[in-house]
C-alpha cells in the first residue's frame, strides 16, 4: 500500500490516467520543498510559499502553503499540480536527457539502455505512426471478427487477460479487460505465488460513473457514449452504425458495472479471500466456457485461484451467455482501439484525450509527446529505464543515509508498540515480529527485471506496447506455484513514490523520492524527518493499519489480535473515519472516511513515528526540540511545516471529484491536517481551544 495516489501514482494501465502522467489523482507525493527551480537545489522549508498572516490553529494548510497556493497555476496539461508533481517533472527531465544521449553513443550501450531508448524513440516517431494508420490494429480486429460462438468468445476474453491490477500494493482495481489478474503470494499460502482474479471491463473509472444519478454523472455518461461512437468511427464505422453500436456497448458496460463491488468493499481483504478451484468456475459462475477462457489465458495447468470479486466474475459470466455475440464483438473492438490509442495516429490520441483528459479530469491541454512516451516506457519497461536512471542519479551515499533513517524510524515504531497501554502483550509480540522481519528496499531492487525475449523495435511503437504487455503477463504467470521472492519490487526506481506490500511484509523506497531537496543531507533533521521521515513512517505503519494488521509476519492472512485489542483498534479507527468524513470539499461531496481509512491510519502513525525518530536524532546531537533554527522556527515547528508543505497541491474540480470517488487517499489538504491528532503540534504552534482545528485531548485519535 503506497503513500500516494495509485496508491501513489496510478498505473499507466489505467487508460484514463495515461493522459496526465501515471497519476490520475492529486494525492501527490510528499516531495517536500521542491520549487520551480526543480530537483537538486538544497533548501529547507519554503518560507516564501507560506502565508504567515494565517493562524496555524485555524488553517494550518494555508499557514504552511498559502503563498504557494496563491501564486501557483496548474499547468495546462495537468489535472492537478503540487510538490510531488514538481519533483516528478524534474526527474523526468533528467531521464529524458539520459535516454536521448544513448543514441549519441557510438558503441557500448547496455541492454537496458537499448531497450529504454528503443521503446521511447518508437513512441516519439509520430510520422512513422501516422504512416501506418490502422494497419497495426488489423490482426487484432480480424481476430475479433472471426469469433463465431460462445466458446471462441470465452477464449478471446481469456486471451485478453493481463497482469494489470494490484489491489493491495497500489489499490489499483482498474482494467479495461473483462477481468484483471494479480500474481502474488497467497492469502493462506504466503510462500507461493497465486493468481487473483479481479473485476474489470469498464471504460470509465468506477461503477459509480455508470450507476449514480447525479447530474454530473448523467452528463459524463452522455459524453462517454459519444466517445465510444467516435472511437468506432475512427476505426471505420459509419455514423449511424457507430451510434447504435456505441449504445449497445455502453449498455453492456452498465450491466457489468451493476455487478461490481464498490471501492470500499474491494478494500476488504476478508471479502476478497474466495478460493476457487478451476472446476468451481462452471458451477459458481455459469455462462462462460471456462475451459476455453483458461486456455486463452494460458492458465490450463493452474488449479487454484483467489477470486477477489466473485459477484463481478459471476455477473460477467452470465452476461457472456445472455448478451448477443455481436455486442461482445463490438465491445472488444471498442476497448481494443481505446486501449491502444496512444500508439495510433493523432486522431485516435486526440479523441482519447478529449474524453479522458478534458471531460473526465478537466485537463485543458494534452501533455507533450515526450511525457507520454516516458510514461509508456516507465509502465512497459520500467526496470530498463530505472537502471539508466540510478546509474547516474543514485549514489551509494544516498542509499546509506536513507537506510539509517529507516532504521531510526523502525526503532521508534518498536518503542511506540512497547508503550501502548491498550495492547495485550501477546499482540505486541506479534507486532514486533512484523518489524523484525520487515524487508526494506532502498533505491532499486536487488534483482532487475530480465527483458531477454522481449523484442523492442524503434520503428514499431504499437508492436512494442503489444509485446511488452504480453511479455509482462507471461513473466507473471510463469511465477505461479513458485516460491515467493519477498524482495521483489512492485514499482520502478525512477517513480517518485513509496510503497508497503503487506503480504510480503516489505517496503520499497524508489531512488526518485530520495533526492534533494526532499531528502537532503544538508537540511536539518527536523526537515528531513518531517518530509521523507513521515513517508517512511507512513509505509511502515501500513503493516499495522486496518488492512496490514490482518497479515502476520509471514504475510499470511491471519487474525493475530486479541478480541480486546481489535475492539480498541476498531473504536479508534471509527473515530478517524468520522473525523475525515466531516471534511467536505464540495457541498454535494464529502471525503469517504471508510474508503480512506487505511491511508489516514498510515498518515497518523507515520507522522507520530517520524516525530519520535526526529526527536531521538536531535537528542543525539544535543538539539532540543525547541531550539531556534531555520527561518526563525523551532525544530518542532520545522518538522510540522515540512510535513504539511509536502502535501501542497492544487487540482481541478473534475479531478478532485474523481479522486474522492475512486481513490483510497483523502485529498492532500486533509492529509496535512493529520497534525490535529498529534499533541506536540499544539505546543509547537500554541493551538488553543476555540481555534478551528483544535481538538480536545480526548478527541484526538490515538492508535499507534
Amino acid at each position: 500500500m503506497s503513500a500516494y495516489a495509485s496508491k501513489h501514482f496510478s498505473s499507466a494501465a489505467r487508460i484514463f490516467s495515461r493522459t496526465p502522467r501515471a497519476t490520475f489523482l492529486v494525492c501527490l507525493l510528499a516531495a517536500c520543498f521542491v520549487t520551480a527551480a526543480g530537483a537538486g537545489k538544497p533548501v529547507g522549508i519554503d518560507a516564501a510559499g507560506m502565508n504567515k498572516m494565517s493562524v496555524p490553529g485555524n488553517d494550518f494548510y494555508d499557514f504552511t502553503n498559502g503563498g504557494w497556493l496563491a501564486g501557483t497555476e496548474i499547468p495546462a496539461d495537468r489535472g492537478g499540480w503540487g510538490a510531488g508533481a514538481e519533483l516528478g517533472e524534474a526527474t523526468n527531465q533528467r531521464i529524458i536527457a539520459l535516454i536521448e544521449s544513448i543514441d549519441k553513443k557510438k558503441a557500448g550501450a547496455t541492454s537496458a539502455e537499448r531497450i529504454a531508448a528503443g521503446f521511447y524513440s518508437a513512441y516519439m516517431d509520430e510520422p512513422g505512426i501516422e504512416s501506418k494508420g490502422m494497419s497495426p490494429l488489423k490482426p487484432l480486429l480480424q481476430g475479433i471478427a472471426a469469433i463465431g460462438d460462445k466458446t471462441a468468445l470465452s477464449k478471446a476474453l481469456g486471451a485478453s487477460l493481463r497482469a494489470d491490477v494490484d489491489p493491495l500494493n497500489a489499490t489499483n482495481f482498474f482494467t479495461e479487460n473483462l477481468f484483471g489478474l494479480w500474481v502474488a503470494q497467497g492469502f493462506n499460502d504466503p510462500a507461493h505465488y497465486t493468481p487473483y482474479l479481479l473485476q474489470g471491463g469498464l471504460g470509465m473509472p468506477d461503477r459509480a460513473y455508470y450507476l449514480d444519478d447525479s447530474a454530473r454523472m448523467v452528463a459524463l455518461r452522455a459524453a462517454y457514449l459519444i466517445h465510444i461512437a467516435n472511437v468506432l468511427k475512427l476505426a471505420g464505422a459509419n455514423d449511424v452504425d457507430a451510434d447504435a453500436r456505441a449504445a449497445r456497448i455502453f449498455a453492456l458496460e452498465q450491466k457489468l458495472a451493476a455487478t461490481h463491488s464498490s471501492l470500499e468493499d474491494s478494500q476488504d481483504v476478508l471479502k476478497a479471500n474466495n478460493r476457487w478451484r478451476k472446476q468451481d468456475f462452471t458451477d459458481k459462475a455459469p455462462g462462460m466456457v471456462w475451459s476455453a477462457f483458461f486456455e486463452g489465458a494460458g492458465l490450463v495447468k493452474q488449479d487454484i485461484f483467489i477470486v477477489w470479486h466473485p459477484g463481478a466474475v459471476s455477473g460477467a459470466s452470465t452476461l457472456v451467455n445472455s448478451t448477443p455475440l455481436s455486442d461482445w464483438q463490438d465491445y472488444l473492438v471498442y476497448h481494443t482501439v481505446n486501449h491502444y490509442s496512444g500508439v495510433l495516429p493523432k486522431a485516435f490520441t486526440d479523441e482519447r484525450f478529449a474524453f479522458y483528459g478534458k471531460t473526465l479530469s478537466g485537463t485543458p491541454q494534452q501533455q507533450a509527446r515526450w511525457k507520454r512516451a516516458l510514461d509508456a516506457a516507465n509502465a512497459s519497461v520500467g526496470d530498463a529505464v530505472g537502471q539508466v536512471y540510478v546509474a547516474k542519479y543514485f549514489p551509494p551515499a544516498s542509499k546509506a543515509r536513507a537506510e539509517a533513517m529507516v532504521r531510526n524510524i523502525v526503532m521508534a515504531f518498536d518503542k511506540r508498540i512497547d508503550q501502548l497501554e491498550w495492547m495485550n502483550a501477546a499482540t505486541k509480540q506479534q507486532a514486533k515480529a512484523k518489524l523484525k522481519t520487515l524487508y526494506v528496499g532502498i533505491g532499486y531492487p536487488d534483482r532487475w527485471q530480465d527483458y531477454r525475449g522481449l523484442k523492442v523495435d524503434r520503428r514499431d511503437a504499437f508492436g512494442n506496447l503489444l509485446r511488452a504487455e504480453a511479455f509482462s503477463y507471461q513473466h507473471n504467470i510463469a511465477k505461479l506455484g513458485r516460491k515467493v521472492d519477498t524482495t521483489e519490487w512492485c514499482m520502478p526506481p525512477q517513480v517518485v513514490n513509496a510503497v508497503n506490500m503487506p503480504m510480503q511484509n516489505a517496503l520499497n523506497f524508489p531512488a526518485a523520492i530520495l533526492q534533494p531537496p526532499f531528502f537532503d543531507a544538508g537540511a536539518p533533521d527536523a526537515v528531513n524527518y518531517g518530509g521523507i521521515g513521515s513517508v517512511i513512517g507512513h509505509e511502515i505503519s501500513h503493516s499495522f493499519d486496518d488492512q496490514g494488521a490482518q497479515f502476520d509476519a509471514q504475510g499470511r492472512l491471519r487474525d493475530w489480535w486479541t478480541a480486546e485489542d481489535m475492539a480498541h483498534f476498531k473504536t479508534s479507527s471509527a473515530a478517524l473515519v468520522a473525523q475525515y468524513a466531516a471534511y467536505r470539499p464540495f457541498s454535494d461531496l464529502a471525503v469517504n472516511g471508510q474508503q480512506t481509512l487505511s491511508e489516514n491510519l498510515a498518515d497518523l502513525a507515520g507522522i507520530a513515528a517520524a516525530f519520535d525518530g526526529y526527536r531521538a536524532a536531535s537528542a543525539a546531537k544535543s538539539m532540543p526540540g525547541k531550539a531556534q533554527s531555520t527561518e526563525g522556527y523551532s525544530n518542532d515547528q520545522l518538522f510540522f511545516i515540512a510535513f504539511s508543505q509536502g502535501w501542497r497541491s492544487k487540482s481541478r474540480e473534475a479531478q478532485l471529484r474523481q479522486q474522492i470517488l475512486t481513490n483510497g487517499h483523502a485529498p492532500a489538504q486533509y492529509r496535512a491536517l493529520t497534525v490535529r491528532n498529534i499533541d506536540a503540534w499544539y505546543g509547537a504552534f500554541d493551538v488553543k481551544p476555540g481555534q478551528a482545528l483544535y481538538l480536545t485531548p480526548n478527541a484526538r485519535v490515538r492508535v499507534w
